[in-house]
């Protein structure tokens, strides 16, 4: 007899899900938790056992099973496996122990094939399934594809036939394969004419090797793309600018197939361009070139590997020309300036030298090459004459000339800003030089003395705050007895790279700056502090010191209190004290100047006249000044030699002059006495007193000490 439903254990189908789960658990991977897969097995093991239980025995239950497996996903082969066999092997023991039926064997083998039934068809339905949505996903995909590519084919054309830009297709030949419209138009063909062109030839006559290089490169695949600004030829003949974009496509196995070029047109653009560029480089008033493109062509040349190269330059300024723009106006010196301009290109033009305006009335002609010597000079030459001619502007006449700095050196010899420096220079000697019309060409040693000099007028200041000046002293001796009766301080300039700098290497520099007053006080003071020591120390020498005064300074207001300062500091009496003046100075001088000078003389302290006779020599005007003593100028001693047929005649003079100072009640003193055949004759002429080397050069304050010192030792 059948059991019933109600007759299956719960806590046996359980046991047998449980063992059922950890079975397909060993065998395959499992997509459920493991409590999920047990309480589903539990119900088809409630479910198979009901069906071998029934009084009508059905496999539709096993076979329900079998599909409910497949829909589970558990589908390894090794679960159906465990499954058919645990159907015979456990589950009547688990699920219905003690069932009993005649047929229970014939059940159990119906229920395990429609369980390996169930679960083979569910898994052929679900593959097929599976095959049909594959099937179906990939039609569609392709459907999808093929209309991608007609809708991307659908935009190439429509960019390619209505762009506004040039756009054309070729083969690795260079064969022109198809262009759109605008391309076409660009070039002035039709699509079909472009059609049997051959890229070669639409190259341009100008173009450089480096264009073709490049398309050589890009269809040999060493390049993707390549992007510059070309020029073609129209079918007319006319001149294209274009901004070329050629792209390479290749095979899917990367090799180089067809090029597309996109060409726009520039023309307008371009020529925009170089109207700009043009008026960068040139000057807006004459039409020269402008500096900047002077430099840029300098430049070049420059660079010239060529050591031997020589390169010129004139650096031309109009003389005078402020005048003409104060009085005629700035239109007329305008015009004045485009007459010059271009007359100096036409000067030039048939060597091809470049002309340029640098600014204001000045211009410049570089000579690229230099043949000779006298090349830059030929035409700065050139270009004076044609500035020379006269010039009308309107109802004026001008005279015009100019002043050129000419300079011409190896490209290797330095910068082009070096060049121009010494240019600018060279200019300015020429107009220093005086007259119109002039040039002067450039000399380094020149330039080497003048920029030692603008070093050392930059250094005067902080020289003097350094203490780097010193003071030697030449002593001036009696021609009568042979005494030392005074001494000349002498200021020299301990510089601390150049040595011992002599007077005339920045006397000059200090009058020019300014600074000469600071430095003629400090030799003053200075020189009054050792004379005041020597009188403390020998005060029967009564030792004079003499010192220089310069034109600036006698004309100090203060020089008075300056003078009498110096002397109270250096304890020095008055009448020890002489201050030279150059005759020049003196004589050119009026008014307060001369009235200082009378008031130093009524102090005591003695005035003398350096260098006289090279200035004025107007005795006359002499006699009205407070002066002790004349320096007679080195070069009528000079004059006085044996041999020197001329001596005679400066000896006459020395003679005059001697006997017109005495009229005036004047001592002199004769410099740069040299040899003894100067002394006896200058003795004999009634002069006083001699200073040169024949008695010492120049010597420290010790020296001059210890020539005292001897003369006060006694005799024996």
């Amino acid at each position: 007899m059948a059991l019933s439903a109600a007759e299956v254990s719960t806590s046996g189908a359980a046991r047998y899900a449980r063992r059922w789960a950890r079975a397909i658990a060993r065998r395959a991977f499992v997509p459920m938790s493991s409590d999920q897969v047990e309480r589903l097995l539990t119900a088809h093991a409630v479910g198979l056992a009901e069906a071998l239980a029934a009084d009508e025995f059905s496999d539709e239950r096993a076979r329900d099973v079998g599909r409910a497996l497949v829909e589970a996903n558990l589908t390894e082969p090794g679960t159906l496996g465990w499954s058919v066999k645990a159907v015979a092997e456990h589950l009547v023991d688990d699920v219905v122990p003690g069932l009993d039926l005649p047929d229970l064997p014939g059940r159990l083998a119906e229920s395990q094939a429609a369980l390996a039934e169930g679960f083979a068809w569910a898994l052929r339905d679900r593959t097929f399934a599976q095959q049909e949505r594959i099937s179906r996903s990939a039609w569609e995909a392709r459907d999808q594809v093929e209309q991608a590519l007609r809708d991307s084919e659908a935009r190439f054309r429509a960019v390619f036939s209505g762009a506004a830009i040039g756009i054309g297709l070729a083969d690795l030949s260079g064969n022109v394969v198809d262009v759109n419209q605008a391309f076409a138009d660009m070039l002035g063909y039709s699509r079909e004419e472009m059609r049997e062109i051959n890229v070669s030839v639409l190259f341009h006559a100008e173009d450089g090797p480096d264009v073709r290089q490049l398309y050589e490169e890009l269809i040999e695949g060493k390049r993707d793309r390549v992007r510059l600004e070309k020029r073609y030829f129209r079918k007319d003949g006319s001149e294209l600018w274009t901004d070329l974009a050629v792209s390479l496509i290749r095979h899917d196995d990367g090799r180089p197939r067809f090029t597309v070029a996109m060409v726009q047109d520039i023309t307008e653009r371009y020529a925009l361009q170089q109207r700009l560029r043009f008026q960068a480089l040139h000057d807006p008033l004459t039409g020269l070139p402008n500096r900047t493109l002077f430099f840029e062509r300098l430049e070049t040349v420059m660079q010239d590997p060529a050591h031997d190269r020589r390169v010129g330059v004139c650096f031309l300024d109009l003389d005078g020309f402020k005048a003409i723009n104060d009085t005629l106006g700035h239109d007329v010196g305008d015009k004045l300036l485009i007459v010059v301009a271009r007359r100096l290109a036409e000067a030039v033009a048939g060597a091809g030298h470049l002309v340029a305006r640098m600014g204001g009335d000045e211009f410049v002609i570089l000579v690229a090459d230099v043949d000779q010597d006298g090349t830059a000079v030929q035409v700065a030459e050139a270009a004076l004459r044609a500035v020379a001619e006269p010039v009308y502007i309107g109802a004026h006449q001008l005279s015009v000339s100019a002043s050129v700095g000419i300079v011409d050196r190896f490209v290797t010899d330095g910068a082009a800003t070096d060049l121009m420096k010494a240019a600018d220079t060279t200019l300015y000697w020429a107009k220093a030089e005086g007259g119109r019309g002039r040039w002067a060409r450039y000399d380094p040693e020149r330039a080497a003395r003048e920029a030692t000099s603008t070093a050392l007028a930059a250094a005067l200041p902080a020289a003097l705050s350094r203490d780097e000046f010193v003071v030697e002293y030449q002593p001036i001796v009696s021609l009568g007895d042979g005494t030392m009766r005074a001494v000349e301080a002498l200021v020299r300039w301990q510089h601390p790279t150049l040595g011992l700098l002599q007077p005339d290497q920045f006397i000059g520099l200090a009058e020019e700056t300014g600074l000469i007053t600071r430095l003629g006080q400090w030799v003053l003071e200075r020189s009054c502090v050792e004379a005041g020591r020597w009188h403390a120390e020998f005060p029967r020498a009564r030792l004079v010191v003499s010192v220089n005064l310069s034109a600036r300074q006698a004309s100090d207001p203060d020089i008075v209190e300056h003078v009498a300062a110096a002397l109270r500091v250096g304890g020095l009496p008055p009448e020890l004290l002489q201050l030279e003046l150059t005759e020049s100075a003196v004589m050119a001088t009026g008014g307060e100047p001369v009235r200082a000078l009378r008031r130093l003389a009524n102090t005591g302290v003695r005035l003398a006249i350096d260098d006289f006779g090279t200035g004025y020599s107007n005795l006359a005007y002499l006699r009205q000044l407070p002066i002790h003593t004349l320096k007679l100028a080195g070069p009528f001693v000079d004059g006085m030699r044996a041999q020197d047929p001329a001596s005679v005649v400066a000896e006459r003079i020395v003679d005059a002059l001697v006997r017109l100072a005495h009229a005036l009640g004047l001592s002199v003193t004769a410099e740069s006495v040299e040899s003894l055949e100067q002394v006896e004759r200058l003795t004999a002429l009634g002069c006083d007193s001699g200073q040169g080397l024949y008695f010492g050069t120049p010597a420290a304050p010790g020296t001059i000490t210890g020539m005292l010192q001897k003369r006060e030792l006694p005799a024996g």
